[in-house]
C-alpha cells in the first residue's frame, strides 16, 4: 500500500503560479503510476495529469496543457504539479492518486486551490 499527502494549495490571483506536492509513503512510490485530479463541488472528478514510473512519461489534460506540468522525484517519493498562468476555472480541490495498474486505487485527502479573478 501507499499513503499520499498533498500540500501546496492556497489562494492565488489569476495569472499566478502554485506548485502542489504529493508525498508518498509506504511502498516505494516509483512502483506506481501517479496522477493529479481535481474536483469542484457538484461536478465529477476531472483528470489533470499523470506520470509513469521510472522514466516518467507525462500526460496532461487539454484544459491544462501548456500551463501545468507534472513531474516526479523518485528519490524523494514525491510528485509535483507546477501550475502556471492560473485561471479562476482552475479553482478546485486537487487530489493526488496512485496505481500499480488499472484504476487509481490510492488517493490523498486533497488540497484546495482557489484562483481569484
Amino acid at each position: 500500500q501507499v499513503q499520499l499527502v498533498e500540500s501546496g494549495g492556497g489562494l492565488v490571483q489569476a495569472g499566478g503560479s502554485l506548485r502542489l506536492s504529493c508525498a508518498a509513503s509506504g511502498r516505494t512510490a516509483s512502483s506506481y503510476v501517479m496522477a493529479w485530479f481535481r474536483q469542484v463541488p457538484g461536478k465529477e472528478r476531472e483528470f489533470v495529469a499523470s506520470i509513469g514510473r521510472i522514466g516518467g512519461r507525462a500526460l496532461h489534460a487539454d484544459s491544462v496543457k501548456g500551463r501545468f506540468t507534472i513531474s516526479r522525484d523518485n528519490a524523494k517519493n514525491t510528485v509535483y504539479l507546477q501550475m502556471n498562468s492560473l485561471k479562476p476555472e482552475d479553482t478546485a480541490v486537487y487530489y493526488c492518486a496512485a496505481t500499480i495498474q488499472g484504476p487509481y486505487s490510492y488517493w490523498g485527502q486533497g488540497t484546495q486551490v482557489t484562483v481569484s479573478s
